[in-house]
């Protein structure tokens, strides 16, 4: 038996409650992942998870062991890094989570400068705009752009991008131009779709918060493709300027409620909880952060 690589398993397996979860982390068969962890609990003679049907859960021999274990893994990993710090090597695998459109269309092209800078790391890449569960997912780092981080979020700000409001100028010539975002409501709005088609957008007047409740008949979970139909002239939407730049450049759509603009959305490297950062993907932070922080994100 491999000690280290039972330990890391074994604290994985903690973490994600599963065993099936880690095994599809680890791209092996689930035996490999529970073969790993009853060679561990047999070398050691206690039990360390107590197995069910629903859901496993730690012994209390496994909740003290799974904190040596995570000092232990730590001290590995750091003497690892001082090493990599003086030969500049860095090594291993880095699983990302990234939005949809900003990962495709602003992060990719400098991850992919990353890569060429740091051929020794192998990556993974997940797109999607749905908040995942990055212990449970085995994600390294995930990058998150909202208004407000959750409760219990491990985060380092990136950079920060603008929300504009924009439509086409035939649906403006239509149905007229809202000169506050009180007007909003006598206009047809595209929105994200969540649980409804009704939904409020916020806006700051002279320094005061306005909500508006805003709906429409046509709803996305995808930014671009809420732009597309702004620019179809089928209502007024509300996106992120590095989804919007394009349009706005051929002149497809036009920003409207400019003096109203509400406060910029955060961007964010999310980090597992109670998990050692390696070298390569806080170096990675660092990278990411400098290039928005170099570059308005909307340009």
């Amino acid at each position: 038996m491999d000690r280290l690589f039972a330990m890391q398993t074994f604290v994985r397996v903690a973490e994600a409650g599963s065993f099936i979860a880690v095994a599809q982390q680890l791209d092996v068969d689930r035996s490999v992942v529970t073969r790993q962890v009853a060679a561990l609990e047999k070398s050691l003679g206690v039990k360390l998870i107590n197995r069910s049907t629903r859901r496993l859960s730690l012994s209390t021999a496994g909740a003290a062991y799974l904190e040596k274990c995570r000092v232990i893994l730590h001290m590995v990993e750091s003497a690892e890094t001082s090493l990599k710090k003086d030969t500049g090597d860095l090594r291993g695998k880095i699983r990302l989570a990234l939005p949809l459109s900003f990962g495709l269309s602003r992060l990719m092209p400098e991850l992919m400068k990353f890569a060429d800078e740091h051929p020794n790391i192998e990556f993974s890449f997940d797109f999607s705009d749905r908040r995942s569960n990055l212990i449970e997912d085995g994600i390294d780092l995930a990058v998150r752009i909202t208004s407000q981080l959750q409760q219990g979020d491990v985060a380092r700000k990136l950079g920060e991008c603008r929300l504009l409001t924009l439509a086409s100028p035939q649906y403006l010539s239509r149905h007229g131009t809202p000169q506050t975002p009180a007007q909003l409501s006598q206009h047809v709005c595209l929105a994200y779709a969540h649980d409804t088609l009704h939904t409020t957008w916020s806006y700051l007047d002279h320094g005061e918060e306005v909500a508006v409740s805003v709906q429409g008949r046509i709803a996305a979970n995808n930014g671009e493709a809420l732009m597309q139909v702004a620019a179809h002239g089928m209502g007024i939407t509300r996106q992120p300027d590095f989804i919007a730049a394009p349009f706005l450049q051929d002149a497809r759509v036009v920003k409207v409620l400019d003096a109203y603009q509400p406060e910029p959305l955060g961007i964010y490297a999310i980090l597992p909880s109670n998990r050692y950062i390696p070298l390569r993907v806080a170096v990675l932070m660092d990278f990411i952060s400098r290039r928005l922080q170099g570059e308005k994100v909307g340009n």
